[in-house]
């Protein structure tokens, strides 16, 4: 039997490899803010269950049996905060904390009967994909905003859903995914981001904008915002 503090290090674990070469101790202490010591401790316990491979000082992996409990936790998650913001028409900004409290206890049942409700959604109101009842991810060719040059054009894909004054703060810029963006200009010294949107422009610094997935338009491609 599984644990909460069991799926969500194998939520974790998933998420760090989406970013990350090899995924480490410290990256999970820095996310848990736990001490090396416990998260040790703690990937040894996954490690008996078969669920990651794991060896001290060579960062560890899910398994193919960790992966599955890992994308069953996240589509959970993420119908929930659909729901939530759909039907409940709870705040995105809210949605994260809310679903993580309510996605260890959802049954496959009301999970399933969440997912019709919402027509099958494929991507969460954070532009996360919705991973299949079968643990399939549909994913696109993306980059970071912070990668892009000036000139360049693209349409937000997903924003971070973990931090609510960021969230806040891009709902009111309308930075929010299935907008498209123009990169106006990239300050040299302090590297801040003018960008054009269809209600003017708005400003952002690279950590922010390096938190933030788009797909690049190719030149005379999408629409240029007005």
């Amino acid at each position: 039997m599984r644990t909460e503090a069991d799926e969500n290090y194998l939520k974790e674990i998933y998420t760090l490899e989406q970013d990350q070469q090899q995924v480490t101790t410290s990256m999970l202490a820095e996310r848990f803010g736990y001490s090396p010591a416990t998260i040790t401790g703690m990937l040894k316990k996954l490690a008996v269950h078969g669920w990651v491979n794991y060896a001290p000082y060579q960062g560890v992996g899910l398994t193919e049996a960790g992966r599955k409990i890992a994308l069953q936790v996240i589509r959970r998650h993420r119908l929930l905060e659909t729901y939530l913001v759909q039907v409940l028409k709870v705040p995105w900004e809210q949605v994260h904390v809310e679903a993580e409290r309510l996605e260890h206890a959802l049954s496959d049942y009301v999970e399933e009967r969440i997912d019709e409700a919402l027509g099958h959604p494929e991507v969460d109101p954070h532009g996360a994909p919705i991973p299949s009842s079968s643990g399939q991810v549909t994913r696109v060719e993306r980059l970071r905003l912070s990668d892009l040059m000036a000139r360049e054009q693209a349409e937000i894909l997903e924003v971070p859903d973990r931090n609510p004054e960021l969230l806040t703060h891009l709902n009111q810029l309308q930075l929010i995914p299935g907008t498209h963006i123009e990169v106006m200009a990239i300050e040299p010294i302090d590297g801040l981001i003018s960008l054009r949107v269809s209600n003017g422009i708005c400003t952002l610094g690279q950590t922010s904008a390096s938190q933030i997935f788009v797909k690049r338009f190719d030149k005379g491609e999408g629409e240029t915002p007005t």
